[in-house]
């Protein structure tokens, strides 16, 4: 696998003829994380293109990208500042981020915490000392710019929760890009007591989706062009929180609370005042 080229690497989707998906393999780089796909999305327009998340940065992204662009000018945009968001952001000339989260992309990233990684495929990273090098130029969103492509106008909205910087971008052709705040599959979700700041942020999608007629979403993970019926049911499901929290698992890897709910895995930071209680029962999952 450690030969393999982009083009193996990247599942590219004409999913319309203004929008490209690229699906990266991020469950063959840690399957710890418990998610099969990043999904990264090229909007076209008239004239600009706009490329939403960079992926890992293991294969060079930009030659896909470039046979879609047509002379049109890229403009690239992080919804957060994860790795497997930002890793191919050295390969471009600027990026947009949450004004947030500049300070996580303006540095080196460190990927040691990959080192551990099951998969072989990961050496690749050894390649660069399991360093990300820092974005170029960073252009900061901090208020209600619109992205006008040409036929195609990208706005977003600044959705705390996942990360502080966390963005959604949405079309006026009815699409929502939610980022990491909204998949079917695995959910990161902070602690217990700070889960309302995520259902707070999903609210104002589910707003944005009546006022905007948008019906179609496309998270950064899993399944994409789902039903924006998903924002209203993980929003029910962390507001009933307690209901299903008898039913917790310890994750050690992740340092969370598993919790199976429907079509949904939420992992929910362990909080300070339950560190104690983690701790035993993974020592309890440990002897069984």
């Amino acid at each position: 696998m450690i030969n393999m080229i982009s083009e193996d690497w990247y599942e590219v989707i004409k999913e319309k003829d203004h929008l490209i998906i690229i699906k990266e393999k991020l469950d063959e780089i840690d399957s710890r994380y418990l998610t099969k796909y990043t999904n990264l999305f090229l909007i076209i327009g008239n004239k600009e293109c706009l490329l939403i998340d960079t992926g890992c940065g293991l294969f060079p992204l930009k030659p896909i990208i470039e046979k879609f662009l047509n002379g049109k000018r890229l403009k690239v945009v992080n919804t957060h500042s994860h790795f497997d968001h930002v890793g191919g952001n050295g390969e471009f000339d600027s990026v947009f981020i949450h004004k947030n989260e500049e300070m996580f992309i303006k540095n080196n990233l460190d990927l040691t915490f990959l080192k551990e990684a099951p998969n072989t495929v990961v050496n690749r990273y050894s390649n660069i000392n399991l360093i990300l090098p820092p974005t170029k130029k960073i252009n900061t969103l901090s208020g209600s710019e619109v992205f006008n492509l040409g036929g195609i106008d990208v706005g977003y909205i600044h959705n705390a929760g996942h990360s502080p910087g966390s963005i959604s971008l949405y079309t006026d052709k009815g699409e929502l890009f939610p980022g990491d705040l909204v998949h079917y599959g695995f959910i990161p979700l902070p602690p217990k007591d700070d889960i309302s700041l995520m259902v707070n942020s999903i609210e104002k999608l589910i707003t944005l989706c009546n006022e905007k007629n948008i019906n179609e979403i496309y998270p950064s993970h899993e399944d994409y062009g789902v039903s924006k019926d998903i924002l209203k049911d993980l929003s029910n499901y962390l507001k009933n929180i307690d209901k299903y929290w008898e039913n917790r698992i310890p994750n050690k890897f992740n340092n969370a609370w598993e919790i199976d709910v429907g079509r949904f895995k939420l992992m929910v930071k362990v909080g300070i005042k339950e560190r104690k209680d983690f701790r035993n029962r993974v020592k309890i999952l440990k002897n069984e």
